[in-house]
């Protein structure tokens, strides 16, 4: 394969790559929505991401290579991808309701109520309180460690890179390995790099505006929005 065609390529790649991400909510918000309800620090969320990216990217490349290697043809490629597809959208939908669910349970639990308080000289007041200032402790532990990240890189690895496959065909139907090679590595470097960013401005961003008063609800709009974005693939919005 000439230079020029190896350019053109990765020139593709390139863009496809970065507007498949852009075009995509599902790449970034559950990361900006569930790294903001746990409160992960800066580097567990680009962490997370990168680790969540890389692995939906590969899913893709070894789908490809496999595909290439047994000669399969594109529309089986395809189809292939389209069931990971639906199987990564139905597990987004459902761990985003399952999310919600909790999230909702948690905020009714920890809704503001009033304390009666009497004195010794007979004066008796009542002040509203919540628990989350008295029991940081709690807190800090339901922020630490969790599972979260492990479902979200499982989802990811499922969740297909759907214009990668068509990418990789025209070069490996033209025998050429740099071909191959070079369009996987621009297409998951754009992608992953995308993701990323996105992710990593969104989180600073977010974190500088004043959400103190919506903390109680933010576990539940992360369900939300994760489930939102899980309806989106499933149904093809």
């Amino acid at each position: 394969m000439e230079p020029s065609t190896v350019g053109m390529l990765s020139g593709t790649a390139a863009i496809v790559g970065f507007v498949h991400t852009i075009a995509g909510p599902d790449h970034y918000v559950p990361f900006i929505a569930l790294s903001l309800a746990g409160r992960w620090s800066f580097r567990k969320t680009v962490l997370v991401t990168l680790a969540c990216g890389i692995g939906h990217v590969l899913g893709s490349v070894a789908l490809g290579g496999v595909g290439i290697g047994v000669g399969a043809a594109l529309h089986r490629l395809d189809w292939t991808e389209g069931i990971r597809g639906n199987i990564a959208g139905w597990l987004l939908l459902g761990f985003g309701l399952a999310y919600l669910a909790w999230g909702v349970r948690r905020a009714i639990r920890r809704r503001p109520h009033v304390h009666w308080h009497a004195h010794a000289d007979g004066l008796v007041h009542a002040h509203p309180h919540t628990h989350q200032g008295e029991h940081a402790h709690v807190h800090a532990a339901e922020a630490g460690p969790s599972l979260t990240p492990w479902v979200l890189f499982t989802i990811f690895v499922f969740g297909p890179c759907e214009p990668l496959i068509p990418l990789l065909m025209y070069p490996a139907a033209l025998h050429s390995v740099l071909g191959v090679v070079v369009v996987t590595a621009v297409f998951g470097v754009i992608t992953i790099a995308t993701m990323t960013i996105i992710v990593a401005l969104a989180q600073r961003g977010l974190w500088q505006m004043p959400l103190a008063r919506l903390e109680r609800f933010s576990h539940a709009a992360a369900g939300f929005a994760v489930a939102s974005c899980g309806a989106a693939v499933t149904l093809g919005f």
